[in-house]
């Protein structure tokens, strides 16, 4: 029988165990994800992808991200609101790259790791940017459809946006490689629909009506490239189509013809790396300036391969 002694120290070591394990939960490292985007299957893919890290490496992770591409005040408030909340690390892709910073500040200051993913700022306050090359990607979707329209002829850009980083290096990765390596192919227009397939799709028939002799387009996202293989189908134009990412919509435009052929990125390892980044930094582990995530191109005839399914967020 426990005497009374006994049974006080005993009513002690189960009160410290539970404070303990108490204590245990609350220092569970929390890892915040502010994204561009929610509404395209690219920036669920990346979610996947951070939430399999925080699984692995047994931290809480949080990713949102406003409805639409192009809402930087929507986006600057989920990221006020998450450095209120004092995440040990806070990852984020960036709408605006010069608008992002003094928030940034803001969380240096207050002693949160600030990590980059997708697309970076205009600042040196994040340890690392788990990303695509965006400039060598681009330059290959502009070598791919060069190929495809005999190197002459008029081409055109349609864009997502030109304040984030990845938008504007997209664009000129895709720019500079025409200029520098196909002088006979001009580009005569770079229009921007906010990665939105409709704006993109009305952009697209306004382009084919007012160059009818226009050989190729640039879609440089998912919701870009979508919209303009909807301009193209409701125009009935033979313009050469390639893109950038594969949701389902552009994976069938592929399948179909309307997309001659699209860059791929690695979404699920974009957000796994950005986790990961996130919980070296609190170990104290060395984290790489650049997390080069890679890139594939993809058409017809290589949909399928096991390499490309892999990395397909369709």
């Amino acid at each position: 029988m426990f005497n009374r002694r006994s049974l006080l120290g005993l009513m002690a070591a189960t009160m410290l165990a539970g404070t303990a394990t108490i204590a245990a939960a609350e220092e569970k490292p929390y890892i915040a994800l502010i994204s561009k985007g929610f509404q395209h299957q690219f920036w669920q893919a990346v979610k996947l992808g951070a939430e399999k890290a925080g699984e692995e490496f047994n931290v809480d992770v949080t990713y949102e991200g406003p409805d639409g591409e192009g809402a930087v005040d929507r986006q600057l408030d989920m990221i006020s609101a998450a450095i209120a909340k004092k995440p040990a690390a806070i990852a984020i892709a960036a709408i605006d790259s010069q608008a992002t910073v003094p928030l940034l500040k803001q969380a240096q200051a207050a002693g949160i790791t600030v990590i980059a993913f997708d697309s970076g700022v205009a600042s040196d306050i994040p340890i690392t940017n788990a990303s695509t090359d965006n400039l060598a990607s681009a330059a290959l979707a502009a070598e791919k459809l060069a190929e495809m329209i005999g190197d002459e002829g008029k081409v055109a850009v349609v864009s997502f946006d030109q304040t984030s980083q990845t938008g504007i290096e997209r664009r000129d990765g895709f720019v500079t490689q025409m200029k520098n390596a196909h002088p006979k192919i001009e580009i005569v227009a770079i229009e921007y629909g906010g990665g939105d397939h409709l704006k993109s799709a009305e952009i697209t028939k306004t382009l084919l009506q007012a160059y009818p002799d226009l050989k190729g387009i640039f879609g440089t996202n998912e919701g870009s490239a979508i919209g303009v293989a909807i301009g193209k189908k409701e125009v009935g134009s033979n313009v050469v189509v390639v893109g950038y990412d594969s949701g389902k919509a552009q994976t069938d435009a592929i399948r179909d013809g309307t997309i001659a052929g699209a860059i791929t990125q690695n979404p699920v390892g974009i957000g796994y790396e950005a986790v990961k980044a996130g919980v070296m930094a609190l170990r104290g582990e060395k984290v790489p300036p650049h997390i080069d995530t890679g890139f594939y191109w993809y058409d017809k005839s290589n949909i399928d391969d096991p390499t490309i399914k892999a990395v397909l967020y369709d």
